[in-house]
């Protein structure tokens, strides 16, 4: 049986790697041909982030389009042969599931899409003064996704408890829906911030969800196993062109849905506090953002040479990959770290 679980999921992420990989194709000549291309901000309030990210004008962007789409494709191909059409071979292979799949699947897809509106607004300049939705409204319609998550969670799975590494499980009681929302919209907006270099975010999605698999497949949930493997298959595809100089780019429509995809599936496998270590560089990038804001507020100067951090080493003269590349380093470690305190904890 075990060993079977293993080569679906295994099956599930080469298959999402290939599917990908070829689709990719399509899909950047389609937004280069509709020139959907980045805009970079120069309108004098960020001089040093405008002059370092100049020569990335243009670059398509919407590339998390891949990442879901291809989830989307897969995960509706197996249910509609196996459960549908009853064919033993495809049912094997299905790994959708009310109890473990659908809320991640119904959370990636709408934050998504909302971030798909978001990048299209951008590219065409449309918008809250150009620049796509208002940030305030944008965070209603992340929390709106979230509360339905955490009604989902609190009112359908019964979901209340809360595991403290090394102390147990804290029941939040109906604390639990407002918590679950902050975590949600904490955890997408940092992953967001982190999507500024060239492959920096999805390396680092990549470490966050294979550790999020293991616990996942520790505790026996094989159909969320499969359905992360499917996105780590498709995030790797994506990974192929985004390293730098990169071919496309994931736009809110990828960091958006895969941040708010990362927190549910922390809360699903009842593990959300390991984000502070899983999650490491996400969380650092969205604390130094804070910091920079704060202290332009309070001291009128900038505390780093340019935020999120690693904007900062940026402007210190490293290379962009040599900042995303130690950031995957560091997201690694602390991932592992994250996996060695569940397993003890």
């Amino acid at each position: 049986m075990l060993t079977q679980e293993v080569i679906k999921i295994s099956v599930l992420a080469a298959l999402a790697f290939g599917f990908a990989l070829l689709a990719t194709p399509a899909l950047t000549s389609f937004l280069y041909k509709n020139k959907l291309g980045k805009q970079i901000r120069n309108d004098g309030t960020t001089p040093l982030f405008s002059q370092m990210h100049k020569e990335k004008a243009g670059t398509p962007t919407m590339g998390g389009i891949l990442i879901w789409g291809t989830l989307v494709i897969l995960i509706f191909f197996f249910w509609l042969l196996g459960r549908v059409f009853k064919i033993e071979f495809f049912e094997h292979f299905n790994f959708y599931s009310r109890k473990e799949t659908l809320l991640p699947l119904g959370a990636f897809v709408g934050a998504s899409l909302v971030g798909l509106i978001d990048d299209w607004l951008d590219i065409r300049q449309l918008g809250h003064k150009g620049r796509g939705l208002r940030f305030r409204f944008k965070i209603i319609l992340y929390a709106l996704v979230a509360a339905i998550g955490a009604w989902w969670f609190y009112f359908k799975l019964g979901f209340s408890l809360v595991h403290l590494p090394f102390v147990g499980n804290v029941d939040f009681g109906l604390w639990f829906i407002p918590f679950f929302i902050l975590a949600v919209v904490g955890v997408s907006f940092s992953v967001n911030e982190t999507d500024g270099l060239d492959g920096l975010a999805g390396g680092t999605l990549m470490a966050a969800f294979f550790a999020y698999a293991i616990i996942a497949f520790a505790q026996g949930k094989y159909d969320l196993v499969a359905f992360i493997s499917v996105v780590i298959g498709a995030l790797l595809a994506f990974l192929w062109f985004n390293v730098y100089p990169a071919r496309f780019i994931m736009g809110d429509t990828g960091s958006m849905g895969m941040g708010v995809l990362l927190a549910v599936v922390a809360f699903l496998t009842n593990s959300v506090f390991l984000l502070a270590f899983i999650g490491f560089v996400f969380m650092a990038e969205a604390v130094c953002l804070f910091l920079q804001l704060f202290w332009k507020r309070f001291f009128h100067k900038k505390l780093f040479l340019s935020a999120p951090i690693h904007h900062h080493f940026q402007a210190l003269g490293w290379p962009e990959t040599k900042v995303t590349m130690r950031f995957w380093i560091i997201s690694g470690v602390m991932s592992i770290i994250g996996v060695i305190i569940y397993l003890l904890g």
